[in-house]
C-alpha cells in the first residue's frame, strides 16, 4: 500500500527533501518547491501560524507590524482606512499608497491590478501556515515590483487544519467576527472551504473637538469565502487550485463617505517534485472599487468614484534541473498583465449637481525571464540571480465630459515599452552552529500603477493629481548582517542596509492643497534592523526594531524637497510580543508596538506624532476542542494620529475589547 503523507511539513522546506522520499510515497503538502539553501543570505523574518492566530485584532496587516519596518500608506488598519491606501512597503522608502513590496499568496501576486493596494480583509490569518518577510529587492519569480521586499504567505496544509475549525467574537462598538473552515480529505488529497464575516459600528475618527453633525462612525462590513483543493496526480506530481470571493464596505469619517471593494480570484498550480522539479501556476483576478468623497466644508458629495473594474492575469513557470547536489538551479519566466478603467462623477459642493463625468484607464504588463543558482561549498553558500523584464504601459487615456455629456477633455497617452535588467547576489557563511554571516546586493524596479498614472484622488481638502508620464522606479541596495543562536531556543539577527530608490514616485505639493504624483530623483534609506526570538520553559519572546534614516534627493523645481524625510516614513519602529504558554494549553501574551514620528506630507508641514500601543490575548481551554478567548487592542487607549492636514486630524483604532471562542475538532 502506498504511503500517504498529508499536510505541510517543516521538513518540506529543506533542500532536496522532495527527492528524499521513497519511491512509493505520495507527498501532498499544498506548498511550493523547497526553499533554496541560499535564501537566508537575503535575511528574512518568519511569522508562524501560532502568532498569526493569536493577534489581538485578528487582521493580517496588524500581524505584519511584528516586522519592524512594515508600513502602509497610513497607520489605519482595514476597518477605518480607505482600501486604496493600503499598499505595503518596507524600509521607510516613502508612502504613496501603492505596494512597493511584492505580496504573494501561494506564489500568486495579491496587489490590486488597478491600485496596487493589498486586499487585507480577504487574507485571513486562520487560513495560513506562515508568512515570510524578506526586506530588500528580489530577482526570483515575479521579482519585478519587489523594490522594498517580498511578503510570502503560505496557506495552511492538512496537518494544520482540523476537520472543522470555527471562531466567533463579540467586541466593542457592537462588533462581531465569525469564521469557519471545513477540511475533509478528498481521496489522497484534501479540500478546504472557509468563510469569514466581520462587521462593526466603528469609532469616530475625528477627535471630539473637531466633530460636526456630518461626522459618522467608521463602520465596516466585510466577508470572504475561499476554497482550496490539493490533490496528487502521481507520486511526484501535485495540483493545487484556489478560489476566493470577497466584498469589503467601509464608511470614512463623514456620513455618506462610503467605499466598497470586491474581488473574485482563481489560480491553479502544478508542482513536480521529481528529479526535474517544476513550479507552474496561472491566475486571474477581477476586482472593483467605488468611493464617495464628502466635502469637509459643505459636507456634500463632491465626487463619486462609482466604478473601477480591473483585471489581473498572469502566471509563471519555474524549472529546477538536476545539476548536482551542490547546486540548486532555477530557470523560469513570469507574466503579469493589469487592465482597468475608472468611472467617476464630480459634483458641486453647493448645488449638488453633476459638474463633470470622467473616465480613465489603461494597461500595464511585465514579461520576465529569470535564472538563479545556489552553490553550496561546505559551510559557504553562494547565491545569485538575474532577471530580464520587458515592460509596457499602453492604451492610457483620460476623458472628461460636462454635465450635458459634451466632451471637454480627451487625452490619449503614448504607449511606452522597454527592457529592464535586474539582479541580486548573496553569500551565507555558517561559521558554526551558533553563528551565520550573510551579505547581499540587489537591484530592482517597479512600474507605476494605473492608479498612479491616471486616477486623481481627494482627501479633503487636499487633491492629488495623477501623472501619465511617470517613469518606473529603480532600486539598488546592499546589506550585511549576522544571525546568532547562543543557546537552544534563542536567536538574534542584525542587518545593516543601504537602499537607493531612483525615480521614486511621491505625492509632490505643487500648490495650496494640491499635489501631483511625480518622480523625485531618489529616496535614500539606510539603517539597521534587529530581530530576536526566545523560548525558555513556558515563556516566549519575539521582538523586532528598525532604524531607518530616509531622505529625499531632489533637484530642479523639486529642490525644496532635497534632504527632507519622505512622507509617511517613521525613523523608528519597534514591536515585541511576550507570552506564557504552559502545558495546560492556556496562553497569555502581550504585544507592544511603537511607531516614531512621521510626516503627513512631502514638505514636512504636518506631523504625525509617535505612538505606543499595547495589545493582549488570553486563551483558556474549556475542553480539548474548545477554548475561550479574550482579546484587547490598544489597552491604554493611545491616540494614534493617522492623518493630519492643518488643524484637521484622524485617529486610529481606540481601545477595543473582544470575547469569544475557538473550536478545533
Amino acid at each position: 500500500m502506498r504511503k500517504l503523507i498529508l499536510g505541510v511539513s517543516l521538513l518540506a522546506l529543506a533542500p532536496g527533501i522532495a527527492s528524499a522520499e521513497s519511491d512509493d510515497a505520495i507527498v501532498v503538502t499544498g506548498e511550493g518547491l523547497p526553499l533554496p539553501p541560499g535564501t537566508p543570505a537575503y535575511g528574512s523574518v518568519t511569522i508562524t501560524r501560532e502568532r498569526l492566530t493569536n493577534d489581538a485584532s485578528s487582521r493580517i496587516e496588524d500581524v505584519l507590524r511584528d516586522v519592524a519596518g512594515f508600513a502602509q500608506f497610513r497607520r489605519s488598519d482595514s476597518r477605518s482606512a480607505n482600501p486604496s491606501a493600503q499598499g505595503a512597503t518596507l524600509r521607510a522608502l516613502g508612502g504613496n499608497a501603492s505596494s512597493r513590496a511584492l505580496v504573494l499568496l501561494d506564489g500568486v501576486p495579491q496587489a490590486d491590478p488597478f491600485f496596487g493596494y493589498i486586499p487585507f480583509t480577504a487574507l485571513v490569518p486562520d487560513r495560513l501556515s506562515l508568512i515570510r518577510v524578506t526586506r530588500g529587492g528580489g530577482a526570483g519569480a515575479f521579482g519585478a515590483g519587489a523594490v522594498a521586499g517580498t511578503i510570502e504567505m503560505v496557506s495552511a496544509g492538512r496537518d494544520l487544519l482540523p476537520d472543522l475549525s470555527a471562531s466567533a467574537f463579540y467586541g466593542s462598538r457592537d462588533a462581531t467576527e465569525m469564521s469557519a473552515t471545513i477540511t475533509p480529505d478528498l481521496g489522497t488529497g484534501f479540500v478546504s472551504a472557509s468563510g469569514r464575516w466581520d462587521r462593526g459600528d466603528g469609532f469616530y475618527t475625528a477627535p471630539a473637538s473637531q466633530r460636526t453633525a456630518a461626522d459618522a462612525r467608521a463602520a465596516y462590513d466585510n466577508w470572504s469565502v475561499g476554497l482550496r483543493a490539493v490533490a496528487p496526480v502521481s507520486d511526484t506530481l501535485e495540483i493545487q487550485a484556489r478560489g476566493l470571493v470577497y466584498r469589503d464596505e467601509r464608511t470614512l469619517r463623514f456620513a455618506g463617505a462610503d467605499s466598497s471593494s470586491e474581488g473574485q480570484d482563481a489560480s491553479i498550480r502544478l508542482i513536480a517534485r521529481g528529479p526535474w522539479q517544476v513550479d507552474a501556476l496561472a491566475y486571474i483576478q477581477t476586482r472593483n472599487f467605488s468611493n464617495i468623497v464628502i466635502s469637509s466644508s459643505s459636507f456634500q458629495k463632491v465626487l463619486d468614484q462609482r466604478n473601477t473594474p480591473s483585471l489581473g492575469i498572469g502566471g509563471k513557470i519555474e524549472l529546477r534541473p538536476p545539476v548536482g547536489e551542490d547546486h540548486v538551479l532555477r530557470l523560469g519566466s513570469d507574466l503579469r498583465i493589469s487592465d482597468g478603467t475608472m468611472y467617476e462623477d464630480a459634483y458641486s459642493g453647493f448645488t449638488g449637481l453633476v459638474t463633470a463625468r470622467r473616465r480613465a484607464g489603461g494597461q500595464t504588463s511585465t514579461l520576465g525571464f529569470f535564472a538563479e543558482d545556489d552553490w553550496t561549498l561546505g559551510n559557504l553558500v553562494l547565491t545569485g540571480g538575474v532577471r530580464a523584464d520587458h515592460w509596457t504601459i499602453t492604451n492610457g487615456f483620460f476623458e472628461q465630459n460636462d454635465a450635458l455629456g459634451l466632451s471637454t477633455t480627451r487625452n490619449n497617452f503614448p504607449d511606452r515599452r522597454a527592457w529592464r535588467a535586474t539582479g541580486r547576489a548573496g553569500a551565507l557563511f555558517n561559521t558554526s552552529e551558533t553563528l551565520s554571516l550573510r551579505a547581499a546586493a540587489y537591484t530592482g524596479f517597479r512600474l507605476p500603477t494605473l492608479n498612479e498614472l491616471y486616477r486623481p484622488f481627494t482627501v479633503f481638502p487636499v487633491v492629488t493629481q495623477a501623472n501619465a508620464n511617470l517613469a518606473p522606479e529603480k532600486l539598488k541596495g546592499v546589506e550585511a548582517g549576522f544571525d546568532l543562536r547562543p543557546m537552544d531556543g534563542v536567536s538574534v539577527g542584525v542587518t545593516a542596509f543601504y537602499n537607493r530608490l531612483d525615480n521614486a514616485i511621491a505625492n509632490v505639493t505643487i500648490a495650496t492643497n494640491t499635489r501631483q504624483r511625480q518622480n523625485v530623483d531618489a529616496i535614500v534609506a539606510k539603517g539597521i534592523e534587529l530581530t530576536a526570538q526566545a523560548t525558555l520553559a513556558d515563556f516566549f519572546l519575539s521582538a523586532s526594531y528598525a532604524y531607518s534614516h530616509s531622505v529625499v534627493k531632489a533637484s530642479g523645481v523639486q529642490s525644496d524637497l532635497n534632504g527632507m524625510a519622505p512622507a509617511q516614513s517613521p525613523r523608528h519602529m519597534a514591536s515585541a510580543t511576550v507570552g506564557w504558554q504552559p502545558q495546560t494549553g492556556a496562553q497569555l501574551s502581550a504585544t507592544l508596538r511603537y511607531t516614531g514620528k512621521q510626516y503627513e506630507d512631502d514638505l514636512q508641514t504636518h506631523v504625525l506624532p509617535d505612538a505606543l500601543t499595547v495589545d493582549a490575548v488570553a486563551s483558556w481551554p474549556v475542553t480539548s476542542a474548545l477554548s475561550l478567548v479574550a482579546r484587547a487592542e490598544n489597552i491604554f487607549d493611545e491616540k494614534v494620529v493617522t492623518r493630519a492636514v492643518a488643524d484637521s486630524i484622524d485617529l486610529g483604532t481606540p481601545r477595543t475589547l473582544w470575547i469569544g471562542f475557538r473550536l478545533n475538532r
